[in-house]
């Protein structure tokens, strides 16, 4: 299918003027034709009217390999939930069951509306993602986990340092710019905690030769933190920094204990920060200071993290949870509706590196579309309410109708066009099995 026009649909740009309209769109190949009023022709037209239209959420940090893992570490600290169960199970994935935690995950963010993720893999099988990537046809910026230190974890997790690095390149050489474009490699240290020094230096002079993103973990828990300071000598971001690490081309998740001088590097910097609101809460993290960040002009995006640390993949949760969970120390006007909502389009397309192609809908960018069905119950009534409002507060993942990628319709109206769902379901039960068996867990 060459063109489809979108008729009638109350469209939320997310341009430079925030514009909002009541008109068609019209997606020709890959890539937004026309956005304004109608008359047009497609190959395909799809009535609107009654829906929203919205740029494809991003989600700028996931863990694709860690899908399969929901519901098997619930109700633990961050390093507990990792050492006791998390890298016990990475470790145990074999290709095949990589492959369909990848495809679960990639099923969930198109039911729910996202078109575009950074993602961290395991240390090993990692093509297996980029297989599932390449297949659904998401937009994705990812890379293999490396870790080559750290106590009482699995040993296939620990690499030798020139293998990690090794690999690493080997998969960006094959893999970036595949996928018809959609797929970008990017560096994943998983955090200072599991990285040598050496590693992270070489991790900063690759990303830097091949230009690409760094993608890491930083500051989400205190005795995290404290390890951080009693090896390197310095809290977690403010080592980073020494090593020269921040700036654009760094995506660090998490970043919930943070003090005023790193807030400043990260500004400073124009360091990329991912806010997971529900991983935070579940694993007993904390409150990342966002308002304040965002005050300083900290750039910041929003993710899910992993399935077992949240259990869901849902970017509507993310954003409702981002928005109320500041109010009741920073007052019920902090983090209003419009700011979220450009923290899951336009702040995730920068975190990416792909503002000029996504994040927003204009002419002349990806069709990375979302219509979404704001009609029912819990939606209305709509007088006098603001769009934004109504999709941070209001607006669920099964309210989303259609999902397209690429100018690729792959979700519309409760099916799957990608993925074969029924496939999955099956897979997914007896992998985890085998998996758990793997990983001694009973």
């Amino acid at each position: 299918m060459s063109s489809v026009l979108f008729k009638n649909a109350l469209i939320v740009t997310m341009n430079q003027d925030r514009d909002v309209l009541q008109g068609d769109l019209l997606v020709q190949d890959s890539f937004i034709k026309y956005i304004g009023a109608a008359g047009l022709s497609a190959d395909r037209v799809i009535d609107a009217g009654g829906q929203v239209v919205i740029p494809g959420l991003i989600q700028a940090h996931v863990h694709l390999c860690q899908t399969l893992f929901r519901g098997q570490a619930d109700d633990l600290e961050l390093l507990d939930w990792l050492n006791l169960r998390i890298l016990p199970l990475e470790a145990a994935h074999d290709y095949e069951s990589l492959y369909c935690s990848a495809l679960l995950g990639i099923g969930e963010l198109f039911q729910g509306g996202t078109t575009s993720i950074i993602s961290m893999e395991t240390i090993r099988h990692t093509e297996a993602v980029f297989q599932a990537i390449t297949e659904s046809g998401i937009r994705a910026v990812s890379g293999k986990c490396m870790m080559d230190r750290g106590a009482g974890i699995p040993g296939n997790m620990i690499e030798k340092t020139s293998e990690s690095l090794q690999e690493s390149v080997n998969l960006l050489e094959k893999w970036h710019g595949t996928a018809g474009g959609r797929l970008h490699y990017a560096f994943c240290p998983r955090f200072a905690v599991s990285c040598s020094e050496e590693l992270l230096v070489q991790v900063r002079d690759l990303a830097r030769r091949y230009r690409v993103k760094v993608h890491t973990h930083a500051s989400e828990n205190l005795k995290e933190i404290a390890l951080i300071q009693a090896e390197r000598k310095m809290r977690n971001v403010a080592y980073l920094d020494h090593l020269g690490l921040t700036g654009a081309g760094l995506v660090l998740v998490h970043c919930v204990w943070l003090d005023r001088e790193e807030m400043e590097m990260l500004r400073r910097s124009g360091t990329n920060v991912v806010h997971c609101p529900s991983s935070n809460l579940k694993l007993g993290s904390g409150i990342a200071l966002i308002p304040e960040m965002l005050d300083r002009g900290i750039q910041v995006s929003i993710g899910a993290d992993g399935a077992p640390c949240n259990n869901n993949l849902d970017a509507f949760t993310e954003m409702r949870l981002a928005a109320l969970i500041q109010k009741p120390q920073h007052g019920a006007t902090a983090m209003p509706a419009g700011k979220v909502f450009a923290l899951a389009t336009t702040g995730g397309a920068r975190a990416m590196g792909l503002e000029k192609e996504t994040g927003s809908l204009e002419v002349g960018k990806k069709a990375d579309i979302v219509m979404i069905n704001l009609n029912s119950l819990h939606s209305l009534p709509a007088v006098g309410t603001d769009i934004y409002s109504r999709l941070v507060y209001q607006a669920k993942s099964s309210d989303v109708t259609l999902t397209m990628v690429d100018g690729r319709i792959v979700y519309e109206n409760g099916r799957l066009t990608t993925i074969d769902e029924e496939m999955l379901a099956r897979e997914s039960a007896r992998a985890i099995k085998r998996v758990r068996e793997r990983a001694g867990i009973g």
